[in-house]
């Protein structure tokens, strides 16, 4: 990830937060908007062109904005990009803005591996346990292993707390083998 990513990302977390925006809603519209540039070639070659002057892609900008019912912050945003040629970083840049905006809103991403599916209850008791590890909320996907015999494994961030059955039964390996 660049430094102007990052600069891109932190600026507009800040217009979003000085506008009180809702930023999941901010998040959507800017995903809409990149997923729109990423399937339209089209789009792509007029938003890009270099040799089309910036009115004109302005009123393109409008256009889709008013379509999709954009924020004036995310169409303004949108437009500084676009201005300084960095719509090629787009999806970079949102990237940022995502880790970012969680961040502010003390959101954490946990990733929890599971023996078996799990049903929305435990979810919501797994989820509620992993948010007191992470100090806030958490947004959680969820993978599964038969390996792993039963329990889970949750990362959060670079931390992984194992607490699976194999784990269990490593440990006391380990315990015996020492002993």
């Amino acid at each position: 990830m660049s430094v102007l990513s990052l600069r891109y990302a932190h600026a507009f977390a800040s217009v979003a937060e000085a506008s009180r925006l809702d930023t999941a809603v901010a998040q959507q519209q800017l995903s809409d908007f990149s997923g729109t540039l990423a399937d339209s070639r089209e789009l792509r070659e007029v938003l890009m062109n270099p040799s089309i002057a910036t009115e004109q892609k302005l009123k393109v900008l409008d256009a889709i904005a008013g379509r999709i019912g954009m924020f004036p912050q995310v169409r303004n945003f949108l437009a500084v990009i676009m201005g300084h040629q960095r719509l090629a970083e787009l999806n970079e840049i949102l990237t940022e803005y995502h880790a970012v905006a969680d961040e502010q809103s003390n959101l954490a991403e946990a990733e929890i591996t599971s023996a078996r599916l799990l049903n929305e209850q435990d979810r919501a008791e797994l989820e509620a346990e992993v948010a007191k590890l992470a100090g806030g909320r958490v947004r959680a996907t969820y993978h599964q292993d038969a390996t792993l015999l039963g329990g889970a494994i949750v990362r959060i961030g670079s931390t992984v707390y194992d607490g699976s059955i194999r784990a269990q039964l490593q440990q006391l390996k380990q315990k015996l083998v020492n002993a």
